[in-house]
Parts: C-alpha cells; sequence; structure tokens
C-alpha cells in the first residue's frame, strides 16, 4: 500500500497490504495491551518525565506512571498505539499493562537510540537532513485518517479553559477563534519533537503518543514550532520552513494556530510562561 503526501502527490512511504493474519495479529496486539501478566524485573531508570519514568524491563521497556496519575492514562496510551500500531506506523508496540505496587506501567517495545536530538546535537552539520527526516516522519503520521481518536480542538479548548493566567475575556476571545479553524481529520502526534524521535536513519521510532489525536496537521506542526521554540528559536522556524517545503503547506496556515496552541500549554506547567503568553498576544 502506498502513501501519498495529498499536497504534493509524491510517495511517502509504502506499508505492506494488511491479510487476514494481519488483522489477527492487530487483534491480539489489542487484547494484549490490557492483560495484566507476569512481568520481568525492573532494570535502570532509561528517562524520566512530568506524568512517567521508563525502565528497562528485560529485552522491553515499561513506562510508569506517578502515582498521582490517574488510571486512565496508562490504558489510554496503550489503545492509542495500539491503534496506532495497526496503522503501520513506527511506534512502540504494546505487550501489556500492568500495576506495580501503587502504579500503574505500560510494557512495551524498546526503541532503539539515540534520540535525533543527539544526532542533531552531536552531528550539527547534518542538520538540514535532520530536520527533513523529521518532517517526514511527522508528514507519514499525519498521512493517516483519524477518525477513532479524540479531537484536537476539543483537547486546546479544555486547556484554554484552564489558562487561569490569562483574563477571561482573551480566554473567550480565544475559544471564538479557536472555533472557527479547520476541524482536520489528520492523525496529529501532539508531542513531536526530536526526544520523541529514536534510532538511526530508515529505522526511526516515534514514541510518546499519549495526546495523539484528529485534526489539522499545521495545528500538530504548530505545537511542535513551539515545544522547539522553548530551545531555539531559529530551530523551530528552520523547521516550519522545511516542513512547509516538504508538504506544500504554507507557513500562514501553521503559525495562524499559534495563539491557540501557546495558550493551551499555559496549563502544562512548563517554565517558558512569557514566552508562551507574548505568542497568544501576538
Amino acid at each position: 500500500m502506498v502513501t501519498i503526501d495529498p499536497a504534493t502527490e509524491q510517495v511517502i512511504t509504502e506499508v505492506t497490504d494488511a491479510s487476514p493474519a494481519d488483522a489477527d495479529a492487530a487483534v491480539h496486539a489489542a487484547t494484549r495491551a490490557f492483560a495484566g501478566g507476569s512481568w520481568p524485573t525492573l532494570g535502570a531508570l532509561l528517562g524520566s518525565g512530568r506524568v512517567a519514568e521508563v525502565f528497562a524491563c528485560g529485552e522491553l521497556v515499561v513506562k510508569l506512571y506517578k502515582p498521582t496519575v490517574p488510571k486512565r492514562s496508562p490504558f489510554g496510551e496503550a489503545a492509542i498505539l495500539t491503534a496506532v500500531e495497526a496503522l503501520g506506523l513506527p511506534a512502540p508496540v504494546v505487550y501489556g499493562v500492568h500495576r506495580i505496587g501503587d502504579r500503574w506501567g505500560v510494557l512495551m517495545s524498546r526503541a532503539e537510540g539515540p534520540t535525533l536530538a543527539e544526532a542533531m546535537k552531536h552531528q550539527a552539520g547534518t542538520l538540514p537532513t535532520q530536520l527533513d527526516r523529521m518532517a517526514r516522519l511527522q508528514l507519514q503520521v499525519h498521512s493517516h485518517a483519524a477518525t477513532q481518536f479524540a479531537s484536537l480542538k476539543m483537547r486546546l479548548a479544555a486547556n484554554i479553559h484552564q489558562a487561569s493566567m490569562l483574563s477571561e475575556l482573551r480566554r473567550k476571545t480565544l475559544l471564538a477563534g479557536l472555533a472557527a479553524m479547520p476541524e482536520g481529520d489528520r492523525l496529529c502526534h501532539g508531542d513531536f519533537h526530536p526526544y520523541n524521535i529514536m534510532g538511526p536513519l530508515g529505522r526511526e521510532v516515534l514514541i510518546d503518543w499519549p495526546n495523539a489525536s484528529q485534526g489539522d496537521p499545521a495545528a500538530d506542526v504548530c505545537r511542535t514550532y513551539v515545544l522547539l521554540r522553548s530551545v531555539s528559536s531559529e530551530l523551530a522556524s528552520a523547521y516550519i520552513d522545511t516542513y512547509s517545503q516538504a508538504s506544500g503547506a504554507s507557513r500562514d496556515a501553521i503559525l495562524n494556530w499559534l495563539p491557540y496552541v501557546a495558550a493551551a500549554r499555559l496549563v502544562e506547567g512548563v517554565p517558558e510562561i512569557d514566552d508562551l503568553i507574548k505568542m497568544v498576544y501576538g
């Protein structure tokens, strides 16, 4: 099966057509995602974030959510990964969801390192190639319809409602503007940045899918822009240009989402509040 970029009519990737056996395998993957079983002993801590830590677990890894995170989060991520696996996208394969002490964890396949962020840092001369590699992967995600996923606009709206550092009038203005933005039906990763892309060229694995949703690809790219801007505004701008060139999407179409994406990020407990507020107010 050939995946075509609708903007340029160029081939993005090719995936083997699913056979009945492949469909059965997808069903089994969904089943095991919700079947807690006997797990190997947790190994070394491999990484940590705001809501979870990742540990080695035999030849696999377990993403262990923190005790304060509700049970629905690990089960939700397992369901998303199972749906993504069925689409043939390069993402971790889920093997189980299980409780360990007072925490819930998702057991999944282990992605090869290093991250794309590390490659960018240590191979600065290849940055244009790395950005193109990144854009092509995001385009591959966007090539899929995502009717079974939650709405990206609804997620943005929910966060904007909670952004108490903005005035009530500003929140109402943002919500009215957001309502007029395109709905979109494409799969959006929701946290697409170089630290979530692992593996060598041609064998990339895209990790950390809890925020996957259905929406306008331009909004997903704008989210990537906001995430990259916290590191380097030049890198963020260069990525938009690279994605625009690869996809045919205009820079303006992407940045039209900026006030809404920035406002929604204000409730995520990140340090760059001042810069986000600047983006909200333009």
